[in-house]
Order: structure tokens, then sequence, then C-alpha cells
């Protein structure tokens, strides 16, 4: 009846952004990420058996308002899934890198969280099934149950069954490729990722453009990551990631998530790109850019990013599988 789990965050390179069913998490159109490894989250799960209320904690903290909800409505699916008497659960969550700054930190946690309650309820590993259940508590969370590069199906049914995350390429296949994710700010953002992306389906007049945009541009970088193509993979995740951004500043009000230092990293970007340097950027819903390079050019790409105004570079390679661990946090 408990279980631990630990799953990594993930980039999108082709982003989600919107959904078309709130409750369900279903998106407007398919997106397609590279897993970040070693940044992780780590969770336990155990369902005492006993009446009463979740016991819910994040970071260190008491999780409150929706933050709670959402948890206890992942649990709450758990428990229906095989009409079990699981009793109430207790769920303690540690992160290793900060929540709310657009680095996917709900992906890896309900992630996690799906992996260790399925595991403490007595189901069999089924990464479709836990990525569904991901899904209902972030969108972004399908596709961290597994490593490497995932595609989030959008799906067809009106019920999400066919709307999970499927791995395409695992993390080995293009093992010298390194994401440096730029710490421009620790801020949490004033808008969340949520919040963000309803006022842009219903206000932005840019929207309809951007769904049917992005779920070209999912199959056209399949073909590029699948030849380990960094020009391409970079112009198309560049690409994808303003137009993401432009249908979010056309919101009303409008959304900005960059910072001074964000577009001063990205700028560095293009200097690098004309002395001959394999460097592209790619951005969430956050200020924090990461930068798309491989291993021979890795340091050059990091010391640019901290002349620019970061406080840290976090390097990452393509991560694996969400796992199930024996160390439990309690």
């Amino acid at each position: 009846m408990k279980a631990t789990a630990r799953a990594h965050p993930n980039i999108a390179l082709v982003k989600y952004w919107g959904k078309r069913d709130e409750k369900l998490i279903l998106p407007h159109q398919s997106s397609l990420s590279v897993t970040l490894g070693p940044l992780s989250v780590t969770t336990t799960v155990e369902f005492t058996g006993e009446k009463g209320a979740d016991q819910i904690e994040i970071n260190g903290k008491l999780a409150e308002g929706s933050e709670r909800k959402r948890v206890e409505e992942a649990l709450k699916l758990v428990r229906a899934e095989g009409g079990r008497k699981l009793g109430a659960a207790k769920m303690v969550s540690r992160g290793d890198f900060p929540a709310a700054a657009g680095l996917a930190s709900s992906a890896a946690a309900f992630a996690a969280l799906a992996v260790a309650a399925r595991a403490a309820a007595g189901f069999k590993r089924d990464t479709r099934a836990e990525s569904i259940l991901a899904r209902r508590g972030s969108g972004s969370a399908s596709r961290s149950i597994q490593g490497g590069f995932v595609r989030w199906n959008r799906g067809r049914r009106p019920d999400g069954e066919d709307s999970f995350g499927e791995q395409l390429f695992d993390e080995a296949h293009w093992p010298d490729l390194r994401m440096l994710v730029g710490m421009v700010s620790r801020e949490e953002k004033e808008v969340k990722s949520r919040d963000g992306m309803r006022s842009t389906v219903d206000t932005s007049p840019y929207y309809p453009a951007w769904t049917k945009d992005a779920e070209r541009e999912v199959k056209e970088i399949v073909r590029h990551v699948k030849r380990r193509d960094l020009e391409a993979v970079g112009e198309l995740a560049e690409r994808n990631a303003w137009r993401m951004h432009a249908s979010a500043l056309g919101a009303n009000p409008p959304l900005c998530y960059l910072k001074p230092a964000t577009l001063s990293v990205i700028e560095a970007c293009r200097g690098l790109r004309q002395q001959g340097v394999g460097v592209w950027f790619t951005l969430d819903a956050g200020p924090n850019p990461v930068l798309l390079t491989t291993v021979k050019d890795e340091a050059l790409a990091g010391a640019i990013v901290m002349a620019q105004g970061a406080t840290e570079v976090v390097h990452c390679a393509p991560g694996g599988d969400a796992q199930l661990v024996e160390t439990h946090l309690f």
C-alpha cells in the first residue's frame, strides 16, 4: 500500500498550449518533448486503509487550494480504477528544481504521483494508464512517464482515452544532445500556465492559427529528431516557441512571460550561430530559456548564458523513464 516513484520534467520542442476540455485536460493539438535528466521529482504515496482526509505535502509544505485539489482528484481516480477500498492517502513530494518558473515542475510531479499511486494501489506498471492519469493532474505530465522524445497525442475521443504520451525515441537515441536551462529568474510566475492557457484560448485572435500550425510541426520535427539533425530541430523549436508566446501576447490582457535577460540569452544564441556554434533555444511559459546544443558546444553555450545575466545554468541530457524507487520519503 506504499510506493515511491521518481520522474523527470520535460521541455516541449513543439508546445502544448490550450485545452479543448478543461476537466479531462485534453489539448487542442499534439505536442512533442524531450525528457530532462537529471532534474527530478520524487513522490511517495501510501494508502492507509482508513477513513479521513488525504495528507498532502509538497516541497515541505502542506498543499492548499487548487494544488491540493488536483492531487486529491488524481488519488480519487486511482481509488476508483480498481474499485478497491484503499482509504485515505498520505503523499509527500519533493523536487530538486524550482517550481512555477517554466521548467515543467508539475509535469514531473504528476508523473511521479501517477506511477507511485498506481503502484501503491497494487496495479502493475502500464505506461499508457500512467500517462492518462498524470495528464489529469497536468497536461505536460503525460509526456514525463517515459524518457527520451515523447509525443502527446491529441486524441479524438471525448473521454480522453486516446490522449496520452507515446515514446518515439528513447534517451539513448541522441546521446550527445544537451539542454541547458538558463536560470534568469527563480520567481513564481504571476500567471500560471493553466490560467494563461485559458486566457489565450478565450481571448487571443491568433490562437486558431497556433493550433493548426503546431499540429503540423509535430509531424515535421519527428523526422528531424529521427535524423538527429540539430539545426533543423533547433530552427523549428525556436519558431514554435515564438509562435506560442505570440499567441499569449495576443491575449486580453496580454501575457508576457519573458524577462530582459530572457531576450539577452536569445539574442546571444543568434550571435553564436553566426560564429558557427550550434545552439538554439526553446522557451515554455516562463522566463528561463532552454538551449539546445551538443556536447561539443556545451561549455561555450553555458558560459554565454551566464554572461547574459543567468544566475545558474542547469546542464541536462535526455532523461529516462519514470521509475519506482525503494527509498521512501516517509
